[in-house]
């Protein structure tokens, strides 16, 4: 199986935007103008086409603080209206992300748009986090997979950014779990928090320990550490360094897009 079946979408050193949703309906800041919501996401989906990424992930960012267990029904409902949206404006490329850890929501999303992938944020083991204790339920989101989109990639973070591990495992064997028995589709290693730099010794960790599983960089790059990354990565989701004033720009996009092939051209020379 190729790297772009494993991981559902196209490319052979994939970049992913994210499409960062202003606050959604079942939300404490929810605006009651669902219109005006669409109206962004595609604006960010549209600067990311014209810059030329791969795929999209589309967030519920916006629901800040985010509860630890299901969201809303409302919320469920306002993200696959948006993400048929944005699909419209960007093409079938994309995945889904449902804060803080609704895998089950994230699948079910994917199960009524056809969205290839999402993002899992703590699938195996248990994590400290401003929401509390997130633990893994690997058990009920396989299931859900298999009953309601069989076709969508899981990826699973490790470690999640903005946590902490209960026990102190180690990041390797972490992984290891994710994805030999969890079954997660790929495995994302980001830094401490949105926007901050991932550690290209954790990715060479976890490929020593997991040499057979797709790793993503979840956070931090930019493009002068591309070609660092690219080393010891199979793709990466970005965003923050990809914007101007709170919104996407088309020209930084397309300049990460374009260093990003002259890697790939470097890399197989």
């Amino acid at each position: 199986m190729t790297l772009s079946e494993r991981l559902g979408i196209r490319g052979a050193w994939p970049l992913i935007g994210v499409v960062h949703l202003e606050p959604l309906p079942g939300s404490p800041r929810w605006g009651g103008d669902l219109g005006a919501v669409r109206d962004a996401a595609r604006r960010a989906a549209e600067a990311y086409k014209a810059g030329g990424l791969d795929a999209l992930i589309i967030e519920n960012y916006g629901d800040v603080p985010f509860t630890g267990g299901s969201v809303p029904a409302a919320t469920v409902a306002a993200m696959a209206v948006l993400v048929e949206a944005v699909k419209a404006e960007f093409g079938p490329a994309v995945g889904v992300n449902v804060l803080r850890n609704d895998g089950v929501s994230a699948l079910s999303v994917a199960a009524a748009t056809g969205a290839r992938f999402v993002r899992v944020n703590v699938l195996v083991g248990a994590m400290v986090t401003d929401q509390g204790l997130l633990e893994g339920d690997a058990w009920t989101v396989q299931r859900a997979r298999r009953e309601l989109a069989p076709g969508c990639r899981i990826w699973a973070d490790v470690m999640v950014k903005h946590a902490v591990p209960v026990g102190a495992p180690r990041l390797e064997d972490l992984a290891d779990d994710t994805y030999h028995r969890a079954l997660a589709d790929a495995l994302i290693l980001s830094g401490r928090a949105t926007g901050a730099p991932s550690d290209p010794e954790d990715f060479r960790h976890v490929a020593q320990k997991v040499p057979d599983a797709p790793l993503i960089v979840g956070s931090g790059l930019t493009i002068e550490t591309l070609a660092t990354t690219m080393k010891v990565a199979h793709g990466a989701i970005v965003a923050t360094s990809l914007k101007t004033a709170g919104r996407v720009d088309a020209e930084k996009v397309r300049r990460l897009v374009d260093h990003r092939d002259e890697v790939l051209a470097t890399l197989r020379s």
